[in-house]
């Protein structure tokens, strides 16, 4: 994966410290974290962040292309880096949010939805990860 400094560099916004350790973070954790979470962990490396920074860098990146904003956890919203196209599964005993390869889910029926132009879908699992 390139480096979050030549990424921001790449879509032509401003590389400052705040942007460069939201983005390090939102793009490597492999996790759906919310803004909340975003905050607490980029305070850990660079403390003068605000939350106004991390908010907007995260709606910066969504609008760039490199996040998808999901609300999956009760309600909140939460910043997904994978932007190809899958399902969620949700463990209801941790709340991880799994992805879910595009092509484990079958959906259909978008045929008989007449007054609907059906351009995208995803399905939202809940339940519990079983233990191997």
């Amino acid at each position: 994966m390139k480096a979050a400094l030549d990424l921001l560099r790449d879509l032509g916004v401003q590389p400052t410290p705040q942007r460069i350790a939201v983005a390090r973070f939102v793009l490597r954790t492999g996790r759906h974290p919310t803004a909340d979470e975003v905050l607490a962990h980029v305070r850990r490396t660079c403390p003068t962040a605000s939350r106004a920074t991390v908010y907007n860098t995260l709606n910066l990146l969504v609008d760039r292309g490199l996040l998808r904003v999901q609300v999956l956890r009760g309600g909140r919203a939460v910043y997904d880096a994978n932007t190809e196209r899958h399902h969620h599964f949700i463990d209801e005993r941790t709340g991880a949010i799994h992805d879910v390869p595009w092509h484990a889910v079958t959906v259909g029926g978008t045929a008989a939805l007449d007054d609907f132009e059906v351009r995208d879908y995803q399905v939202v699992m809940r339940g519990r990860k079983r233990k191997h």
